[in-house]
């Protein structure tokens, strides 16, 4: 089984972007634009405290009526955040996301953030065990 330390490994894009609670959420989302990704993990003094992603502010922001410019990340960030460690299997991590419908993950080791997989990242390990299995198959098939 493929664990979250393999798929950190594998990925091709490593870099975490994070942001503080205190940041307005015009510096988030411009971050998130700048950068192409559809989340943020929300740190204090090195520990995750949240994560803020572009369903909460389309949720939070412009269906409430708020605006980015004053309004801060630890407003809207979902606060109680769910994450996994390098030594979870991507069937556990799947299996929590689509039971919690997270799109993604943050990793901690010792209480620091250490990687963020998302739902795409685990679909694509999936399909690599399963097309592993399926060679081995048809060699033990064949002889």
């Amino acid at each position: 089984m493929t664990t979250v330390a393999q798929v950190l490994k594998d990925k091709a894009y490593k870099e975490i972007y994070t942001i503080t609670p205190d940041a307005t959420v015009l510096e988030a989302i411009s971050l998130m634009a700048e950068k192409s990704i559809g989340a943020l993990v929300v740190t204090h003094e090195g520990n995750v405290v949240g994560i803020l992603s572009e369903r909460d502010y389309t949720r939070k922001i412009a269906l409430m009526e708020r605006t980015s410019f004053d309004t801060t990340v630890s407003e809207i960030m979902t606060g109680s955040v769910i994450t996994v460690t390098t030594a979870a299997t991507v069937e556990e991590c799947l299996e929590l996301m689509t039971d919690r419908h997270l799109r993604h993950l943050p990793v901690v080791e010792d209480k620091q953030l250490s990687g963020l997989i998302s739902i795409g990242d685990l679909v694509k390990a999936a399909m690599d065990d399963q097309r592993k299995l399926i060679e081995q198959l048809q060699q033990y098939i064949s002889g």
